[in-house]
């Protein structure tokens, strides 16, 4: 995993910008989820197909983040799960990868279900039926009981990147159908899909967390006019939180300092002072320059060693040596 996965998987497994993020795409930031309902579920989907040798093969893969929102009346009983998946880069098979991991997921559902039913029938219970009602020959052979019912998956792509996802959003986009009657017949699975370039600005005031500063950073990232009239313009970017200010430092390659020990970032001081760096450097680079078009001179007139022109210069024998060896 890279750094820029990394740092966004961790920034999005807090319980409020993960919040923040669903209640933005699902309920156009109306706070509907809250942090203190959603409880962490293990990140790893396990199925176990069969294989065209009749054995079981296990698969396994991992989400980015996963976790479970209770119901009010009765916080251990899980009724919507929700995941994450940080992308800093575009996916273009995104579609099935999302297709594959919700499907795992409701796959483990029904075996979780079918060895409970099991469970309890080996103990001369009829697990979610009557006693005295018979299981028909479908409900045994499937394991899952016509009144069953599976918990609702939603999962969510964050793509944490400046230019517009011109990837597939459905698996219809992924095929080179011919003939459009064929369409109704084959499932579009479809992505949610959140994208900076496609947000905008009155959209990113329904954000409430340091999740939209991010994202706002993010998305004029390649503009550095509107960027900087963003931050100096926006009060909201004088105390960015850290992990917020970590990955936008990681994520759009800028150079700005993060004091660790500082629980909030202000944006603007931040890149204020690292104008100034460049400003310094500028000078620098300038002086140097002045002073290689002195030791070209003084080289040129072939009147002194080379120790003699460092000591007029303060510029060092090897680096003299090294302007010598490539004259314009």
């Amino acid at each position: 995993m890279g750094k820029k996965d990394t740092i966004t998987k961790d920034y999005m497994n807090d319980p409020r910008i993960f919040a923040d993020a669903f209640n933005y795409f699902i309920y156009h930031g109306k706070q509907v989820i809250s942090p203190e309902d959603l409880y962490p579920l293990d990140t790893a989907e396990i199925a176990l197909p069969y294989g065209v040798d009749g054995k079981i093969h296990p698969v396994q893969r991992f989400r980015d983040n996963f976790k479970y929102m209770a119901a009010m009346q009765d916080k251990d009983t899980a009724y919507l799960l929700l995941g994450v998946e940080d992308q800093s880069e575009i996916h273009y098979a995104m579609p099935v990868k999302n297709m594959l991991y919700d499907s795992m997921e409701y796959a483990s559902q029904v075996d979780k279900i079918s060895r409970e039913h099991r469970r309890h029938m080996n103990a001369g219970k009829n697990h979610g039926k009557n006693f005295l009602q018979k299981i028909s020959s479908g409900e045994f052979l499937s394991g899952f009981y016509k009144e069953d019912r599976l918990i609702p998956v939603i999962t969510l792509v964050l793509y944490f990147g400046p230019d517009k996802w011109d990837g597939p959003v459905g698996i219809h986009d992924m095929m080179d159908i011919r003939e459009p009657a064929l369409l109704p017949y084959i499932p579009d699975y479809r992505i949610n899909l959140i994208s900076p370039h496609s947000i905008t600005d009155t959209e990113m005031e329904h954000f409430h967390s340091s999740l939209r500063e991010v994202l706002l950073f993010i998305k004029y990232s390649k503009d550095k006019e509107r960027l900087q009239k963003l931050i100096s313009t926006d009060p909201r970017f004088l105390s960015v939180e850290q992990k917020a200010s970590q990955v936008i430092k990681v994520i759009t390659g800028s150079e700005f300092a993060i004091n660790e020990k500082e629980e909030e970032i202000n944006m603007c001081k931040a890149l204020e002072d690292l104008k100034e760096e460049g400003r310094e450097e500028g000078r620098k680079e300038g002086r140097e320059s002045a002073e290689r078009k002195i030791v070209r001179k003084l080289l040129a007139k072939k009147q002194f060693t080379y120790e003699e022109i460092s000591d007029m210069t303060d510029v060092s024998v090897d680096e003299i040596q090294k302007i010598e060896r490539h004259k314009p």
